[in-house]
C-alpha cells in the first residue's frame, strides 16, 4: 500500500471515476488537489462535501510543483494538457488511474471483472456477498451500489474487487485499463466489439481481452461466460496452470413478474431479473466459490441484491406499468435489456427508448450493429443530440439512415429533446413498460417529471 502522507494532484478529477478516487485517498490520508475543465454533479457535489473541489474550473500550470509527490492522470486530459506538460517538464511521476490501484493493491489479491457487458452487475453482487458475510475488502466499480458510500475503497483489506475496463488507460498509455490490474482471478462477461474510436476493427478489440486471459498468472483462475460467442474460445485455451471456470446462466423461472432461482428443490426470491442479469449472477457465484464463499452463503446474501445505479433502476412504477432506466449503450447491451423487460412482463407492450451517446453509437459505420436489437419492443424511440456529434467529431447522419440501421417497423427517430419530452409525456402507461437506455442523459430531460 503506498504511503497515505503523500501529495497527489489529479489532472481530470471531475470524471466518475477519478472524484471517487480523489475521495478515497482523502479517507486514506493522502494530502488531495485536483483540476478540470468542468465539474458536474454529482462529483461536483461530492467534491464540495469532502472540501475537494477547486475554486476555479480550468487547468493551473503553476500549481504544479516539486512538492507533488504523484500526479494522477484521468481519461478527459489530453496529452497537450498545460498541467501534464508541466509535471512532464519538471519530471514528476504521472501515473494514470489503473497504475495508481495497482501500485495500491499489489500486495493483495486482485479481483478483475472485464467484459464489453455486465461487469458493473457483476462486481456489484460480489462486493453485496461478501459485505453481507462481513468479509474485509477494498473495491473499485464503475456505479453506485446499495449499501456502500463509495465507488472506490483502498484500505488495508486482503483482497480487492475491481471492475476491468478495456478501454486505454490514458491520453498517453493506451494500454487497457483492466491489463494493468494483474489480475489472480479474471473474468470475462462477453466480448461484443465497441470502443471504435480505439480499436477500429473487431480483431483489434477481441485481441484485448485474449491478452487479458493470457497475463491469468499460475494458479490463477480464468472464469468466463460459456454462453458467449467469444469468450469461450479465449477462455477455453490452455494455460499452464490456470484454472478455467465457465458459467452458464443459473436455472430459474418467473412468477407473477418475479424471479426465482432454482436450487435443487429451493425457490430463491431475487430483487432482480433478467436472463442476462442471472447469467452475471452465476459469473460472481464462481468468483466467489474462489473466495470460500459457499453455494449456501451465496443464496443466502444474493437474496437482498439490488442492482446498481442505472441498471434496470425502477423510475415509476403503478398497478399495470413501469418505467425503467437503464445504463445499456452498446448493441448486445440494448438487446439483452430489452429481452429482459419482455420477458419479466409478457403481458404489456414494451416502449424502448434508446439514446445515442457514445463514440461508436454515433458512428455511421457502427450502425448496422444494432440492426434487430430493438425488435422485442412494441414500439420504439431512437433519439440523438446533433451537439454530441459535433462534440465527437463524427460526420452527421439523418433520422432515414438511423432508421434503415435499427430495422424496426414501428421506431421513430428524434434529435430534439424537446420534442422528446412532448412524446414521452403523450405515453398512455396502461398495461406497458417504457425502457430508456442511455449513458448520457437524454438532452438533460428530468425524467422524473417526465412521466
Amino acid at each position: 500500500m503506498e504511503s497515505n502522507n503523500k501529495r497527489v494532484h489529479i489532472i481530470a478529477m471531475g470524471g466518475s471515476v477519478m472524484h471517487a478516487l480523489a475521495i478515497a485517498l482523502q479517507n486514506r490520508g493522502f494530502t488531495v488537489t485536483g483540476s478540470d475543465d468542468e465539474f458536474f454533479d454529482p462529483s461536483r457535489g461530492r467534491l464540495a462535501a469532502h472540501g475537494l473541489l477547486p475554486e476555479k474550473e480550468g487547468w493551473f500550470p503553476e500549481k504544479i510543483d516539486r512538492s507533488l509527490d504523484i500526479i494522477l492522470l484521468g481519461m478527459h486530459a489530453h496529452a497537450d494538457n498545460p498541467e501534464l506538460t508541466k509535471a512532464q517538464e519538471l519530471g514528476l511521476q504521472i501515473l494514470s488511474f489503473p497504475e495508481f490501484i495497482y501500485r495500491q493493491a499489489q500486495h493483495k489479491q486482485r479481483i478483475v471483472i472485464a467484459g464489453s457487458h455486465g461487469k458493473t452487475t457483476i462486481t456489484a453482487m460480489i462486493m453485496h456477498v461478501l459485505n453481507y458475510h462481513q468479509r474485509e475488502f477494498d473495491y473499485v466499480v464503475g456505479a453506485r451500489v446499495k449499501g456502500f458510500a463509495e465507488t472506490v475503497k483502498l484500505s488495508d483489506a486482503p483482497v480487492i474487487i475491481i471492475e476491468g475496463d478495456e478501454y486505454l488507460s490514458s491520453r498517453i498509455d493506451p494500454t487497457p485499463k483492466f491489463l494493468h490490474y494483474h489480475h489472480h482471478i479474471g473474468l470475462i462477461s462477453g466480448i461484443a466489439w465497441d470502443h471504435v474510436n480505439v480499436f477500429p476493427t473487431e480483431d483489434d478489440y477481441v485481441r484485448q481481452f485474449d491478452r487479458f486471459a493470457d497475463a491469468t498468472p499460475k494458479a490463477g483462475t480464468l472464469v468466463y461466460n460459456d454462453e458467449d460467442a467469444l469468450a469461450p474460445v479465449i477462455g477455453s485455451k490452455e494455460r499452464a496452470d490456470v484454472r478455467p471456470l465457465p458459467y452458464t446462466t443459473h436455472p430459474h423461472e418467473i412468477i407473477d413478474g418475479v424471479t426465482y432461482l432454482i436450487n435443487g428443490d429451493e425457490r430463491i426470491k431475487l430483487k432482480i431479473f433478467g436472463k442476462h442479469n442471472l447469467l452475471n449472477l452465476n459469473g460472481a457465484k464462481e468468483v466467489l466459490s474462489r473466495l470460500s464463499i459457499t453455494g449456501d452463503d451465496f443464496y443466502e446474501a444474493i437474496k437482498s441484491f439490488e442492482l446498481p445505479a442505472l441498471r434496470l433502476n425502477v423510475l415509476k412504477s403503478g398497478n399495470d406499468y413501469t418505467v425503467f432506466r437503464d445504463y445499456a449503450h452498446a448493441p448486445s447491451k440494448v438487446e439483452a435489456t430489452a429481452i429482459a423487460v419482455k420477458t419479466q412482463f409478457p403481458d404489456r407492450d414494451l416502449i424502448g427508448v434508446f439514446e445515442l451517446h457514445t463514440y461508436s453509437s454515433l458512428n455511421k459505420a457502427f450502425f448496422s450493429r444494432y440492426a434487430g436489437t430493438l425488435k422485442y419492443c412494441n414500439r420504439a424511440i431512437v433519439y440523438y443530440n446533433p451537439k454530441a456529434i459535433n462534440q465527437k467529431k463524427l460526420p452527421g447522419f439523418t433520422p432515414e439512415e438511423v432508421k434503415e440501421a435499427f430495422r424496426h417497423p414501428n421506431l421513430t427517430v428524434i434529435h430534439e429533446a424537446g420534442e422528446l419530452a412532448t412524446v414521452l409525456k403523450n405515453i398512455d402507461l396502461a398495461n406497458k413498460n417504457v425502457l430508456l437506455m442511455s449513458s448520457a442523459n437524454f438532452g438533460g430531460l428530468d425524467l422524473g417529471n417526465t412521466f
